[in-house]
C-alpha cells in the first residue's frame, strides 16, 4: 500500500496562488509537492514574472531556495506571498 501511495503521490499537483505584492496580483500555479522555491520562480519566469530579487513567504516564514512545498507544508488551496527585497 505504501508503494502504491508514494507512485500516486509522483503525479499529485497542488493549484497555488501566488500573491505578487508590488503589482497587487494573484498568479494561479499549479506545482507538485517535491517542487522547490527555485522551482517556484522558474514557473513565474515562464509566466512573464521576474522574481529573482524577491523573497517568498509562507505563513509568516521566509522560505528557502531548496526548500520543497511538502517540507513548507503548502498544500492545495494555499497562497504564497513574494515580495522584494529591500537593500
Amino acid at each position: 500500500m505504501d508503494t502504491l501511495r508514494r507512485s500516486l503521490s509522483r503525479w499529485k499537483r497542488y493549484h497555488i496562488k501566488v500573491h505578487l505584492a508590488d503589482e497587487d496580483l494573484m498568479m494561479p500555479l499549479t506545482v507538485k509537492p517535491r517542487d522547490t522555491v527555485m522551482d517556484l520562480r522558474a514557473h513565474l519566469v515562464r509566466e512573464g514574472v521576474t522574481s529573482w530579487k524577491k523573497t517568498f513567504y509562507y505563513n509568516s516564514r521566509q522560505l528557502e531556495e531548496h526548500e520543497t512545498l511538502k517540507e513548507a507544508n503548502i498544500q492545495n488551496g494555499s497562497v504564497l506571498l513574494l515580495v522584494s527585497n529591500k537593500r
